[in-house]
């Protein structure tokens, strides 16, 4: 199963999980400091919050969770031959994950990631992760 992620900006974590969990009718299915993700069912996403109080209200990044590190592959093969050209990143650690991806940018500089967890970990990443230091990587 693939499910489409929207990650979010927040001001602050605790309002936004409880707005969100009331949203969508579901609690986070990870929960860490200035972090949380949703993953919602119908419809099927994956809601990211990060806490950025600069940033509130503004679009993170976007992306497409896959299954296998395969399927970032294929994903990235595929959006090669089309003519862009993706940014990978294998092994990142990325929001209490370790993970593979292929990062592109939409015309208007949208942030994509096509990603897998390969596995949870509980240490955070030193600092928020900047989707756009990625994606200056791609064409």
């Amino acid at each position: 199963m693939s499910r489409v992620q929207l990650a979010l900006n927040v001001s602050n974590i605790e309002q936004a999980v409880e707005f969100y969990g009331k949203l969508f009718g579901t609690e986070p299915a990870k929960r860490k400091p200035g972090y949380a993700n949703f993953a919602v069912a119908e419809p099927a996403l994956k809601l990211v919050l990060i806490e950025n109080a600069e940033k509130a209200g503004t679009l993170n990044h976007l992306g497409v969770e896959v299954e296998t590190a395969a399927e970032v592959k294929v994903a990235s093969d595929r959006l090669r031959q089309t003519g862009l050209v993706p940014h990978q990143e294998d092994k990142v650690d990325c929001c209490y994950a370790l993970q593979d991806k292929a990062w592109v940018v939409d015309p208007d500089g949208a942030p994509w990631e096509i990603y897998t967890v390969l596995e949870h970990i509980e240490k955070p990443t030193p600092e928020v992760r900047n989707p756009a230091s990625a994606c200056a990587k791609c064409s």
